[in-house]
């Protein structure tokens, strides 16, 4: 049906965003791309890649892609059985910032052969790079359903609300109540973003509606609580030091969010992805919170 230079061809110009990128990659010309990519069009009776800046796929252009990288995740399983070299396979994956800013990249460490490809979204929204067909695995809120996924779950990542100390005396004289929370900046790290929103109903019973900051960084969060712009949910793992320096305050100790998560991976690729997969559950129980084992 097509060429594997064709196909090569066109998950590295996806990869890289560029016709020249992916010359560059593959070390011929980008004339030489160019015509790989009309002639596997003129194969598949579509456009495949859109010439944005940077180039973008066609639905069909994804499909393929996604091909692509599942016979190079066979090819490199099958290198391994046969106790034979490979070139690194590429696999793009849906994580959420704070996984990645905590343990994920312990989890990534953990395997050979595999160039990642992240995409970073909000952990209630990475599942629908899957359904969309747009990623092979993902770090998801939720275990599902996602059509011709496997699904693990992995434990849960605890957040604390925290502020700088002078900010609680200035906004919180009296704890974090309702009409505290309303008048107080909050920080926000995108429109998706509902973790402050859960804690506030948590913490008063109410749903404030406060200013806020959009921050869309793990670190930014972290750095802006500390010099005083705003409160928000910090993870436990990042959070812990400050708490215990006192440059951040927990702003009403006890009260937490524990955000479940759950790996998500193609059924298709999940053979290929058993090394990743143990390895993304050793570490998140490691670094997770695990439910407590029932008693009976």
């Amino acid at each position: 049906m097509f060429t594997d230079p064709a196909l090569l061809a066109l998950h590295a110009v996806l990869r890289t965003g560029s016709f020249e990128g992916a010359a560059a990659q593959l070390n011929v010309t980008p004339p030489a791309i160019s015509q790989r990519i009309r002639k596997l069009e003129e194969q598949m009776g579509t456009p495949l890649i859109r010439r944005t800046t940077p180039c973008e796929a066609t639905d069909t252009g994804a499909r393929l892609y996604r091909h692509a990288e599942e016979m190079g995740l066979l090819a490199r399983a099958l290198a391994a059985d046969l106790g034979q070299p490979s070139a690194p396979a590429t696999l793009r994956l849906a994580v959420n910032a704070d996984s990645l800013a905590t343990w994920f990249i312990e989890a990534m460490a953990g395997v050979e052969g595999i160039s990642f490809d992240l995409v970073v979204d909000d952990e209630d929204h990475s599942a629908d790079w899957l359904r969309r067909g747009e990623v092979l695995a993902a770090i998801s809120a939720h275990p599902g359903p996602v059509q011709g996924c496997d699904v693990h779950a992995l434990g849960a990542l605890r957040y604390h609300a925290t502020c700088a100390p002078g900010f609680a005396a200035r906004h919180f004289p009296q704890g974090p109540t309702a009409e505290g929370l309303a008048r107080a900046p909050c920080l926000s790290f995108s429109a998706k973003d509902r973790l402050q929103s859960h804690w506030m109903h948590a913490a008063t019973g109410a749903h404030p509606s406060p200013p806020h900051h959009t921050l869309p960084a793990t670190s930014a969060f972290i750095d802006a609580a500390r010099a005083g712009l705003g409160w928000g949910l910090n993870p436990a793992p990042l959070a812990a030091p400050h708490l215990a320096d006192g440059s951040l305050v927990d702003m009403k100790p006890g009260l937490t969010v524990d955000r479940p998560l759950y790996w998500l991976v193609s059924r298709l690729a999940a053979p290929a992805l058993a090394d990743l997969t143990a390895s993304v559950r050793a570490a998140a129980r490691a670094h997770l919170v695990q439910p407590a084992p029932e008693e009976f």
